[in-house]
């Protein structure tokens, strides 16, 4: 399972993904120097997006045995990923004077952009073997 490249992607970009649930999304700076954080888990809707990108990697990773259901899982994978960045790079825009935000804040994209290079080996990987069974197969009629 782990032979494979794109299973190393998938298990990075599953392991940004986790990891969200344990930052810190926002600080936000109270009166007389107190703080207070916000985290990805506290937003139910962040909380959501995580449990269906985790999930989504998750089930990428255990396809590895089908190339083509690897490289669709991870790529609907990838654009959940990207939404979410879309979301949080709102957020941010809207709200980047008021609060202080955490460099996993961009854990999403670095996760798309790693689900898009797994999905593209997977594909290169069924197309190859799909080429070498036609050459076999080729082969054995003469």
């Amino acid at each position: 399972m782990w032979q494979r490249i794109q299973t190393l992607y998938l298990g990075i970009a599953t392991a940004l993904i986790v990891s969200m649930f344990f930052c810190r999304f926002a600080t936000i700076a109270g009166p007389e120097g107190s703080e207070a954080v916000i985290r990805y888990y506290e937003k139910v809707p962040f909380l959501v997006l995580l449990i269906m990108l985790t999930t989504a990697h998750v089930a990428s990773i255990a396809s590895f045995k089908s190339f083509f259901l690897q490289a669709r899982v991870a790529s609907i994978a990838a654009l959940l990923a990207l939404g979410f960045q879309i979301w949080l790079a709102v957020d941010f825009f809207n709200y980047h004077n008021e609060m202080t935000f955490s460099i996993s804040l961009l854990f999403p994209l670095a996760a798309a952009v790693l689900d898009f290079m797994a999905a593209q080996r997977s594909m290169v990987d069924e197309m190859t073997l799909q080429s070498i069974r036609a050459i076999k197969k080729k082969k054995n009629r003469r």
